[in-house]
């Protein structure tokens, strides 16, 4: 985030280096020590946060129903505690429901008044109550199979009532634990050991006007064949007069050269020159400081694991 940026010399070293001529912006502006610590004591509300969420919300959705049309990625968006209320949910219902039918089908051809009969043959060997049925749904859709309740072949309803069960139960089971390990395998908290430096700083490099940060990781699983991107946030005014809020404009961080495909190995540093092409360039040294902007680093790739 720009705002806390700190503008830093280099480590001091002993060769002496000619410094070329910089923009006029980096120039003649002479900063204001007491406006800027003002300022900086200003909370600034971020686009993305530290740990990568955006921190936009949503309001004034009116097609609520299009979330139910991809009813998958919905659920795999939900919160955890959402997330497994749904999953224990799903599954209570469904072993209800068939529960209450398999004792629905009892109660209608009389298996309930027979109970101890040996001369009847129910349609599920000891089924004396909701409850058993309950159970007996339980062992049916999770292919349990205790043997002592069992169907026996003289109920053709109970044998088409199994076959459903069973189809159903195994499109529950795919699409719940599905959406589980999906859930499960996305990399949220791989950035949380992508780490960057305390403070960007802007300094000359090469001859060059730079803005500079590091970047690195701290798992033995490196990541290759890794890119990084940078999107600075900044509110803009077309010359139409058009205010467009959270504009993102690219920064240049190697593309045209190659230097933003990482080997994360160590740690590296990620350069932006500030030219002609960069939205840094018509920013003074002392505007820089008042400006409300923010830059987003987009790093992927694909884990190796070591």
């Amino acid at each position: 985030n720009l705002p806390e940026v700190q503008m830093e010399q280099d480590v001091e070293s002993t060769v002496t280096v000619r410094q070329p001529k910089l923009p006029k912006q980096a120039r003649d502006d002479v900063p204001k020590p007491l406006q800027d610590r003002e300022r900086a004591k200003q909370k600034i509300q971020r686009y993305v946060r530290k740990d990568g969420k955006c921190n936009v919300h949503h309001g004034n959705v009116r097609e609520t129903y299009r979330y139910l049309t991809d009813i998958f990625t919905t659920l795999v968006d939900l919160k955890w505690r959402f997330n497994l209320f749904i999953f224990v949910l799903v599954y209570t219902v469904t072993w209800l429901f068939f529960g209450f039918m398999w004792w629905l089908i009892a109660y209608v051809r009389g298996d309930l008044e027979h109970i101890g009969d040996n001369q009847w043959t129910p349609c599920v060997n000891n089924l004396n109550g909701f409850v058993s049925a309950f159970l007996f749904s339980i062992e049916t859709e999770t292919t349990i199979g205790y043997g002592h309740r069992v169907i026996t072949d003289k109920c053709p309803e109970g044998i088409v009532l199994l076959l459903v069960q069973s189809v159903l139960g195994s499109i529950v089971n795919a699409f719940m634990v599905g959406c589980m390990f999906v859930k499960i395998s996305q990399p949220k908290k791989r950035a949380e050991t992508l780490v960057f430096s305390t403070n960007a700083v802007i300094s000359m490099r090469d001859g060059r006007l730079c803005l500079m940060f590091r970047v690195g990781d701290l798992r033995n699983s490196h990541i290759v064949e890794a890119s990084i991107r940078a999107k600075l946030i900044k509110s803009k005014q077309t010359k139409e007069g058009e205010f467009i809020p959270l504009n993102q404009t690219d920064m240049n961080v190697g593309y045209d050269t190659g230097d933003d495909r990482l080997f994360l190995v160590s740690p590296l540093i990620i350069c932006h020159e500030i030219n002609q092409h960069s939205p840094f360039w018509e920013i003074s040294k002392e505007h820089l400081a008042q400006e409300e902007l923010e830059i987003v680093v987009i790093l992927e790739g694909m884990v190796e694991a070591t």
